[in-house]
């Protein structure tokens, strides 16, 4: 006997899973994963917590759910570099991208760099099995680029953390950013400029 399709969710389902995930986003990103509670989501998103607990078993699902999200993101950018372009101006694609993605997705951003603080205890699969490859696979391209003389002679990896840390800051570390900066200007003013030259002295052979 053949078994019965699931059913679709509906458009009131929908929204409903949106506007959980999307507060839920604010919620763990201002107070990571321990300092958030369900509650905290329901009066954020606007509903009340069983209607949470409908779509959701709990709040380790939500967080999940948000992470697994992220990191088809997060991976994007890198799965990106191109071994048939112009070296310098692929790395320099990926820095302006993070940096974009500072800009449009600082909560994401947050998100992650608190799972991490944690200790990763959601996300280690993740990292491992989705991360830790493609990491390799670009460590190795770059590798292949500088033994080409095509960058200069720079350790793969450490770039590619000093490209996370630098454009990440701006989101992970905002309210320290928004104090130092000067009051008429914005966060990131003036930082693509900067890590543009920044990377293309440290690359140019």
């Amino acid at each position: 006997m053949a078994s019965t399709p699931a059913k679709k969710p509906s458009r009131i389902q929908l929204r409903n899973r949106k506007l959980i995930l999307n507060a839920a986003l604010e919620v763990f990103s201002s107070h990571g994963y321990r300092g958030a509670t369900l509650d905290q989501i329901a009066d954020e998103a606007g509903l009340s917590k069983p209607n949470i607990l409908y779509y959701f078993a709990g709040k380790e699902e939500i967080h999940v759910t948000l992470l697994n999200q992220l990191m088809e993101s997060w991976l994007e950018p890198l799965e990106h570099l191109n071994p048939q372009g112009d070296p310098l101006e692929e790395i320099m694609g990926y820095v302006h991208r993070k940096i974009e993605m500072t800009r449009e997705f600082p909560r994401e951003s947050r998100l992650f760099a608190n799972e991490v603080l944690q200790g990763a205890p959601r996300m280690a699969p993740h990292l491992k099995s989705g991360l830790k490859p493609l990491f390799d696979d670009k460590t190795e391209l770059i590798q292949n680029w500088i033994d080409q003389g095509k960058l200069a002679p720079v350790d793969p990896r450490h770039l590619i953390f000093s490209i996370w840390s630098t454009t990440q800051h701006y989101a992970d570390f905002d309210a320290q950013v928004r104090v130092l900066m000067a009051p008429e200007t914005k966060a990131l003013d003036g930082a693509e400029a900067y890590l543009d030259t920044l990377f293309r002295k440290l690359l140019t052979p």
